[in-house]
C-alpha cells in the first residue's frame, strides 16, 4: 500500500473523496494494519494512533473508520486542495509521514507555526 519515498514520507496511492465529516478517516483495517507496520516497533503498539498524511499541499491526522471502503481517503470537503484532487473521488498519490516526522508535525500542531512551516495547514 506504501512504498519508500524520502528520508521523513512512504507514498501511496488511495481513493480520495469529499466528507461532509470533520475528520479524515480511511479503512479500519488498513489503518490499523499501516500503524503496525509502519509506526509499530517492538512493544506494543496502539493501532488507534492517528497517522499522518499529506495529500496536495495539506498535511492531516487520519484516523480508522469502519464505514470507510478499502484503499479510500474521505476528506473534508473543505480540505480538498482543488488542485490536487479534481473530480473526487480520484485515485491518488497520497504521502504518509514516517514515525519520526509524524511526532515532530504533531508536536508542531500542537504549537503557533513557525517561519519555515507559513503556509502548512494541519489538521
Amino acid at each position: 500500500m506504501f512504498e519508500q519515498f524520502s528520508r521523513g514520507y512512504y507514498l501511496g496511492r488511495l481513493y480520495v473523496e469529499p466528507s461532509n465529516d470533520d475528520t479524515v478517516k480511511m479503512c479500519r483495517e488498513q489503518h490499523e494494519s499501516v500503524n503496525e507496520q509502519l509506526y509499530g516497533d517492538d512493544g506494543i503498539t496502539r493501532l488507534d494512533n492517528p497517522l499522518v498524511m499529506k495529500l496536495g499541499s495539506t498535511h492531516f491526522t487520519v484516523r480508522g473508520g469502519d464505514e470507510v471502503p478499502v484503499d479510500t481517503l474521505v476528506v473534508p470537503e473543505e480540505l480538498l486542495d482543488e488542485r490536487a484532487v479534481q473530480n473526487p473521488p480520484k485515485w491518488s498519490e497520497v504521502l504518509l509521514a514516517k514515525a519520526d516526522t509524524a511526532a515532530r508535525l504533531l508536536g508542531m500542531a500542537s504549537h503557533q507555526p513557525t517561519p519555515e512551516f507559513d503556509g502548512v495547514t494541519y489538521q
